[in-house]
């Protein structure tokens, strides 16, 4: 899994402005293999319609991945002939490959790829690029599965891709509604920092993006396009779905370890109107404050659990260290991830050897409380020695998140220079656009 992303955080979104200096607003990718038949009709198509509809500049980009027939050929007379369209080749095949290639190297500030066979109706592409130039969201997506979507295929494709998308949601809890329509469009900046991330070179390319995005609290747009399905489509359906599974568990396996820097795609404080500073509260206390009474209530009673389990073959100070410091080991790993947003296996061991000392001073605490008990008792109940320890660990759990907040897990959102550099030009690509 690549992780060669540039560090610090992306910049915050901003309305893009139609006055561009020359450069085109919208890059609109169209990845081809072998489709000489169909390749000049549609992109004649797509260009009439943008100059019809499309307020701001644009070019097509047709990204020829490794087609044997005349493909390049019709792609090269198309640039020559077109002032807004330019052909790449590519000698791999690979749809995911071509959109990276492309994707990296391009100028345009919104990017934009959709099948060649123009499945999707056209007037939806306005609205689909719309929240991405106003600054509004990071990614969108054509959805075929939403209520207001007009859909014409067969009852074959329509199973499998409600049954796929079903699957993302049980494994990867995934909450966008179509992974697989050929129809989306990302800010450029956004592409600077995700398509490292992304392993697939192939039709999973595109779920991976937007798990990817989606974890990392990106936003999504979804648009319902109208969608006639290409009886003569050439994708291979059993190989596919194989592939696509293949990626979500490998996917689902990453996640689950921590394997991808997924920070490095947040948006700055302050871009997010949830994070807005209020006087005398620091900034993302509120939601620290609620992630970490969730994580604390959980933590409690899998303490309590572990108390009642080591107690029936030990003593209370036995039982009580065991307990306190296997929930003090989950309890440092659910807050690291949940309530401070910290994600990938940087400083991890660092982090619960800091947990540890707080683990030890809540230790002390619920320790010294049982001692004072029996004492004082001599020989007290099971009932009583857990209504201690729930107060002890009460005033233990307040200084824990002072110490998580201002010593384990501090604020580091300033101590990283924000880097936008570019991806670098992809290998095995060449331009065969005309010089005009």
């Amino acid at each position: 899994m690549r992780t060669d992303t540039p560090r610090g955080t992306l910049p915050a979104r901003e309305h893009l402005l139609a006055d561009t200096a020359g450069l085109p607003v919208l890059d609109v990718v169209i990845p081809v293999y072998n489709e000489e038949a169909d390749l000049e009709r549609c992109v004649r198509r797509l260009h009439d319609h943008l100059l019809r509809t499309f307020p701001y500049g644009f070019r097509i980009t047709i990204a020829d991945n490794a087609s044997t027939d005349s493909t390049p050929q019709v792609a090269s007379l198309l640039a020559h002939s077109i002032a807004e369209v330019e052909a790449y080749r590519l000698e791999e095949k690979g749809r995911g490959r071509a959109l990276r290639a492309v994707w990296s190297y391009s100028d345009a500030p919104v990017l934009a790829y959709m099948d060649v066979d123009l499945s999707t109706d056209l007037n939806a592409l306005l609205p689909l690029v719309a929240p991405l130039i106003s600054g509004h969201s990071d990614l969108a997506i054509g959805s075929r599965l939403a209520r207001s979507s007009r859909v014409v295929r067969g009852a074959k494709r329509e199973f499998i891709s409600r049954v796929y998308n079903l699957i993302l949601r049980g494994s990867l809890a995934a909450r966008f509604s179509d992974a697989q329509c050929g129809f989306k469009a990302i800010r450029r900046e956004v592409a600077e920092r995700l398509l490292p991330m992304v392993e697939d070179t192939g039709w999973f390319f595109d779920t991976e993006l937007l798990v990817l995005a989606e974890r990392a609290g990106l936003r999504i747009h979804e648009v319902p396009v109208d969608w006639v399905d290409d009886p003569d489509s050439t994708v291979h359906i059993v190989s596919t779905a194989t592939d696509d599974l293949k990626g979500v568990w490998r996917v689902g396996r990453a996640l689950a370890v921590g394997a991808l820097p997924l920070d490095r795609l947040a948006r700055p404080f302050g871009d997010d109107p949830r994070d807005r500073q209020l006087t005398g509260v620091p900034g993302g206390l509120a939601r620290q404050l609620v992630g970490f009474c969730v994580v604390g209530a959980l933590s409690t009673l899998f303490y309590l659990l572990l108390y009642s389990l080591f107690r029936a073959g030990a003593g209370s100070q036995v039982a009580n260290a065991g307990a306190l410091l296997l929930s003090a080991l989950a309890n440092t790993a659910a807050n690291r991830r949940l309530t401070f947003g910290v994600r990938g296996r940087d400083r991890a061991l660092r982090h619960q050897a800091q947990g540890l000392v707080v683990f030890g001073i809540g230790l002390a605490l619920t320790s010294g409380s049982l001692a004072a008990l029996s004492a004082a008792a001599g020989n007290p109940s099971h009932a009583t020695e857990l209504t201690v320890l729930i107060a002890a660990n009460l005033a233990a759990t307040v200084l824990r998140f002072l110490l998580f907040r201002a010593w384990v897990f501090p604020d580091r959102s300033h101590d990283e220079p924000a880097v936008a550099g570019a991806a670098d030009a992809p290998e095995l690509l060449y331009d065969v656009r005309n010089t005009r």
